[in-house]
């Protein structure tokens, strides 16, 4: 990061991922750690990392309907855009690679960065509706053992938490779009305590952002959004169940939902890049919830974690190479 701001957000998230890490470790047995890894049934791994890979694919799908309204993209733009951002992701601080992701695109397809950031931020607002959805289906379907009651609550609690935000983010959206002067203005003010450069840098912004934030007119195109949203989450829990099988345990497909639930709460956590600590710590809090011991609920989260940072950082770095790009100055610009 460039700025002071930046430096205190990442030595912060290393500062949990250490404290999350130590808190884990502190009681583990390794003998039986080892042991937990010694049993895996590595045939699981290979369709755990498929699923995975497959589902980079379908968001550049999803993508693609996004921007249709700006422009229709090359697909192959789409696919090494993503996974160079997604790579990013887990190599920079403080979620990066989302301007890592617009920036490669934007350069490529001559769209500005503002209007392919809007697309990016409709993209998760996709994924959160899509999330709650999931925690809906996990609240109703998942039954926690005895003396879990706490975990239950704190799964409700925490979407009504990320419903709040996720609608107040749409209010915004909504305001912008259809009052965009008063609503730019509005924002100015609530700006004047910060420096004058940030008003300059986002009121700007903002206008090609409003350009972007449209979704297609076509309903099949609607539609082909709403399915690739369901595709990736399903896509995403998927590779979890095929994880807690390698590890020997029979649980229900809701258990994984339960799992991914967990996890995508855990990645709003600040945290070091690549989201260590904070998704270790709810991968094992949530099977130890379950009655899986902590030695083997620690090995999943190992593995768990390790399917979703390797292999993308493997394929990003060629997307990177092929495009000519380079990874310090991609960072150096999305920080800025």
């Amino acid at each position: 990061m460039t700025t002071a701001l930046g430096d205190k957000r990442l030595w912060l998230g290393i500062g949990v991922s250490i404290a999350l890490l130590a808190l884990l470790f502190r009681s583990v047995d390794l003998g039986e750690l080892l042991r937990a890894f010694r049993g895996i049934q590595g045939i699981w791994l290979l369709p755990a990392v498929a699923l995975t890979m497959i589902g980079y694919v379908v968001r550049a799908v999803r993508w693609k309907y996004l921007l249709s309204p700006l422009k229709q993209t090359s697909f192959a733009n789409l696919v090494s855009a993503t996974l160079i951002g997604y790579m990013a992701n887990n190599l920079l601080p403080a979620r990066l690679g989302e301007l890592v992701r617009a920036y490669v695109l934007g350069e490529r397809e001559g769209i500005d960065t503002g209007a392919v950031v809007a697309t990016l931020v409709i993209d998760r607002l996709a994924d959160g509706f899509t999330v709650l959805l999931l925690l809906v289906a996990a609240v109703f379907t998942l039954r926690l053992p005895p003396g879990s009651e706490a975990a239950q609550q704190g799964l409700m609690v925490g979407g009504y938490v990320t419903l709040g935000l996720y609608v107040a983010v749409v209010v915004f959206l909504i305001l912008l779009r259809r009052n965009t002067l008063r609503t730019l203005r509005l924002l100015e003010r609530l700006l004047r305590p910060f420096p004058a450069r940030v008003a300059e840098k986002i009121i700007p912004f903002l206008g090609a952002f409003i350009d972007g934030a449209r979704i297609t007119s076509h309903r099949g195109e609607r539609l082909a959004l709403v399915t690739t949203s369901l595709a990736i989450w399903v896509l995403a829990f998927l590779p979890i169940h095929c994880v807690l099988r390698a590890f020997g345990m029979d649980f229900p497909l809701s258990v994984s939902l339960f799992i991914l639930v967990l996890l995508v709460f855990a990645v709003m956590v600040p945290a070091s890049p690549g989201y260590v600590g904070t998704y270790h710590a709810a991968c094992v809090y949530g099977l130890l919830a379950l009655g899986v011991p902590r030695e083997t609920a620690l090995s999943v989260a190992i593995v768990i974690h390790g399917i979703g940072f390797f292999p993308v950082i493997g394929v990003g770095l060629v997307c990177l190479w092929r495009e000519n790009l380079s990874l310090a100055a991609l960072g150096r610009r999305a920080a800025r």
